[in-house]
């Protein structure tokens, strides 16, 4: 099971870290979709980001706002490597005409390419790891031409640019709330997620983690990332307040390896008794790890998240 598991996230991977520039602006069903084509910044690469403005969105009111990662893969099929898209704009447009969340604003960074893996490994955690240990994770090759880590984890410098540069510039241009600040990604998208929540407590609101990647790398066996995840939560978790946190994940693909890797994860918030209503962790029977299945799933976190009060 665990070789299929690893073969198969080889083909899916390659295609995830396709690049960092987009051909052409996606297409959307409802709402409208704005883009920077190079954005720059003193910390990481440039790259691509695409801000979705809801339907009916109009300057004169406020935002809240959704950072997501891997930015090239939510809104068009036929833009992206492998025809699948997370259809944020009908799922969060649909949720939004129909009053079940407040309106939002999704701002779509575009992952760092081949660096993707160094980009989104949380950098703390990584580096409570000893020099052998960090050592082996950089000799671990994503397939036979290419490393897994095409540099040395830098996801510090991924979170300053989102803090203070692309959050910045989205306030200045847009009409948002800077207090509604909220992130979501998939996979090693979900674990910057985890990881910019709780080095930013005070930056953003909350986050949504789907199928998070808790194994960092693709070894079971021997593996101490987990545990240093688990160890770095458990020393960050009394920084959340008022903050929510969403976890899910599938059975299927590479999906597979998360749910005892979940179940610790979960073991330290409910010794914490970290509020219900500000956590959630949900499993997803025969889900596999592809963005047809966070699509299906998407409105779960998104109503999480930006829910309406109740009348």
């Amino acid at each position: 099971m665990k070789n299929k598991i690893i073969k198969w996230v080889w083909l899916v991977t390659m295609g995830v870290v396709s690049g960092v520039f987009a051909s052409e602006p996606p297409q959307v069903s409802t709402g409208s979709v704005e883009r920077v084509d190079a954005f720059e910044s003193k910390y990481i690469p440039a790259r691509s980001v695409d801000v979705w403005l809801p339907p009916s969105y109009d300057p004169s009111n406020s935002y809240a706002v959704l950072y997501m990662h891997d930015g090239q893969m939510l809104f068009d099929a036929s833009t992206t490597w492998n025809g699948q898209e997370w259809r944020v704009d009908e799922v969060a447009g649909e949720l939004i005409s129909a009053g079940k969340v407040r309106p939002f604003i999704v701002v779509g960074v575009f992952n760092g390419g081949v660096n993707r893996h160094s980009e989104y490994f949380p950098q703390k955690p990584f580096e409570s790891l000893s020099e052998s240990q960090q050592a082996q994770q950089y000799e671990l090759q994503r397939s036979e031409t290419q490393p897994l880590f095409a540099a040395e984890v830098y996801s510090d410098r991924y979170l300053k640019f989102l803090v203070e540069e692309l959050k910045p510039y989205i306030q200045q241009n847009y009409p948002v709330k800077s207090e509604e600040s909220y992130l979501l990604g998939s996979s090693m998208g979900g674990l910057i997620s985890m990881y910019g929540l709780l080095e930013y407590p005070t930056e953003f609101k909350g986050a949504a983690c789907l199928s998070t990647h808790w194994p960092g790398s693709f070894e079971v066996n021997g593996n101490p990332i987990p545990q240093a995840f688990n160890d770095y939560i458990d020393s960050k978790l009394e920084t959340l307040t008022y903050q929510k946190i969403y976890f899910d994940f599938g059975t299927e693909t590479l999906d597979a390896l998360y749910p005892p890797l979940q179940a610790k994860v979960d073991e330290v918030f409910i010794a914490r008794d970290f509020p219900k209503a500000q956590w959630a962790s949900k499993r997803f029977e025969g889900a596999a790890h592809t963005e047809e299945a966070w699509a299906a799933r998407l409105h779960i976190p998104l109503e999480f998240l930006f829910a309406t009060a109740p009348k």
